[in-house]
């Protein structure tokens, strides 16, 4: 993340995500499998890295190959070929995006920095459990109840963030400035689409 000045000279806070170029490695249609959608590749590698049943499947449609393979549905009337490149271009300045990505992984947490419970006081002699979530259920039913928000894994979860502003396209360097923040750390992945787009 970083912040950049709008034309009134106010501060925005923006993601930078470099988005793309990405090959299409593969055509769904709708007389063949049903439907229709484009297998995207990101991230260009060596093939050696690779699993040979992936190679294969570069190999067969003369594509490099790529790390990361994604579907994505197409709208009605879109059309790609197998080989075609896909940058950060088809997006323009004000368009709304979602974002899809992999929330931060923040390990067993608590009730209250999970759920944002309150914590107990800490004075007038209750020094016994100043975090502890409290009662669980009822002494009738002699088990905790589904659902019941408790302590647990904290993130590591597929998100979306709906309906970001693009501020700026750098077609050239394949780079997005969208308004807010995405989900996950530095470096991860995340997939970027239209709002109101065909859903993944």
């Amino acid at each position: 993340m970083t912040q950049v000045f709008d034309e009134a000279g106010n501060v925005v806070p923006v993601t930078v995500v470099a988005a793309g170029p990405c090959i299409v490695v593969g055509v769904r249609t709708p007389a063949r499998e049903g439907y229709a959608a484009v297998q995207l590749g990101f991230d260009e590698v060596a093939e050696a890295k690779l699993p040979k049943p992936l190679r294969g499947v570069f190999a067969r449609r003369g594509v490099r190959p790529h790390r990361v393979i994604r579907e994505v549905p197409l709208a009605q009337g879109e059309q790609f070929e197998v080989g075609q490149s896909v940058t950060a271009g088809v997006f323009a300045s004000g368009d709304r995006v979602d974002v899809v990505g992999i929330t931060k992984g923040k390990g067993f947490s608590g009730g209250i920095k999970r759920h944002n419970f309150d914590a107990q006081r800490t004075s007038h002699g209750n020094s016994l459990m100043h975090r502890a979530i409290g009662s669980v259920g009822q002494s009738n039913v002699a088990r905790v109840m589904k659902g019941k928000r408790m302590p647990g894994r904290l993130g590591g979860t597929r998100t979306t963030v709906r309906r970001l502003r693009v501020v700026s396209v750098d077609p050239e360097r394949n780079l997005l400035v969208v308004r807010g923040a995405v989900p996950g750390p530095r470096g991860s992945l995340v997939m970027i689409r239209k709002t109101g787009a065909a859903r993944a």
